[in-house]
């Protein structure tokens, strides 16, 4: 892989040598091209001969981050430096593109952390550019051993769209996707006042019943939240939850790829049923993921330990506690484990998520965004990263 051009100053994300910047390396259908960027944009893609055989892939977009590499969105103390610390360690990851995921807690610091990413979007363009909205996962959430996770019981509380519109004040109108149970009293009028708003409202962390997914579809829910889990261990053959999200199209559904949270055989039949159109990948990444096998005290929901294949567990069982992957070793996971290519799996996890939140981004073509991972081959390493037409990695 070859990159030209002069390292420059970033103004709003471009480059102002006025001269472009090209790789060249394989797209994902297996072309050898050289990729050429010119400001915020792809200006040419065009074929050449003897590319390495480096990998060019449009930045990935993460809709579901709890944290990475030691810093957590949920910290009590989580600061507008830690927001931009995180993001650059995910732009080392290969994600360009995130949603900070908040999750259930007192509505004071929801309020809280939500004001500290607003802050730190305002004070960089760059961040702003990879934070384009926000999750928040819970506090509507069943409370039942099973489907609760990892999620703190006692902060669990009915749907509440006064509390939304203080969310939505204090983020600057940042959040974009809200993870309920439908079960919860109030939800389908809850979900209904989200969908007026042009917020997405996704179904998780729930024991609803077949009933409930439907009268939640009719007013307004769009996602399913890491379908397949957030789920009691064992659940009536059918009917239940599961079957029907997987057969309702009006439902698109994220799934988590890192061979823990689903086995290859699940998510592969998963995939099918839903079809490549309406999935995505998400990583769920959280604070320890990135992290050395050992056992860590988090900010959010205590002790967890982290084992030698990446799992990310609470003590002593085998609950999972959030993913330690990041979305590119799940994109890895899915190609090398399932019968995913890779082009499928870049949709899954780029152009996919980008057209759910209404972003022209997840294309490597003329015109689009400059928002550019190159890799290593086998996916193992993020050799470049580009933001905006910027180049973020290597610093």
């Amino acid at each position: 892989m070859s990159i030209e051009g002069e390292r420059s100053v970033p103004v709003e994300g471009r480059l102002t040598n006025g001269r472009p910047v090209h790789v060249e390396g394989r797209l994902t259908d297996g072309r050898s091209v050289r990729v050429e960027l010119e400001g915020s944009r792809i200006a040419a893609v065009t074929d050449v001969g003897g590319a390495s055989d480096a990998l060019i892939l449009p930045g990935l977009v993460d809709l579901q981050v709890n944290g990475y590499g030691g810093l957590d969105f949920n910290a009590p103390d989580l600061s507008p430096g830690d927001v931009s610390d995180l993001v650059r360690e995910l732009w080392r990851r290969g994600t360009t593109t995130l949603c900070p995921t908040i999750i259930t807690a007192p509505e004071a610091a929801i309020l809280r952390n939500l004001r500290v990413i607003a802050a730190a979007r305002e004070a960089d363009p760059l961040v702003r550019h990879a934070i384009p909205a926000v999750h928040v996962e819970g506090p509507y959430l069943a409370a039942e051993d099973g489907p609760r996770g990892a999620h703190d019981a006692r902060h669990l509380r009915d749907p509440d769209l006064a509390e939304f519109a203080r969310w939505q004040e204090a983020a600057g109108g940042l959040v974009r996707i809200v993870t309920l149970a439908p079960e919860r009293p109030g939800a389908a009028g809850y979900i209904a006042g989200l969908a007026r708003q042009g917020v997405i409202a996704s179904i998780g962390h729930t024991a609803a019943t077949p009933a409930d997914i439907e009268a939640a579809v009719r007013a307004g829910a769009r996602l399913s939240t890491h379908l397949g889990n957030g789920a009691h261990t064992m659940i009536r053959r059918h009917p239940n939850h599961l079957w029907a999200q997987l057969a309702e199209d009006r439902l698109a559904a994220t799934f988590i790829a890192d061979g823990h949270h689903l086995p290859a055989d699940t998510f592969t039949v998963m995939l099918r049923a839903k079809g490549v159109g309406r999935s995505l990948l998400v990583s769920d990444s959280v604070a320890m993921a990135g992290r050395a096998p050992g056992d860590y005290t988090t900010p959010v929901g205590g002790r967890v330990t982290v084992r030698r294949d990446g799992r990310v567990t609470l003590p002593g069982g085998e609950l999972l506690a959030g993913s330690g992957s990041s979305l590119l070793e799940c994109l890895a996971w899915a190609v090398t484990r399932t019968e995913v290519d890779l082009g499928t799996a870049v949709r899954l996890a780029a152009a996919n998520p980008s057209r759910l939140l209404g972003l022209d981004r997840g294309r490597v073509e003329p015109g689009a965004p400059a928002d550019l991972i190159v890799t290593t081959p086998d996916l193992s390493s993020v050799l470049h990263t580009f933001v905006n037409g910027f180049p973020v990695h290597p610093s």
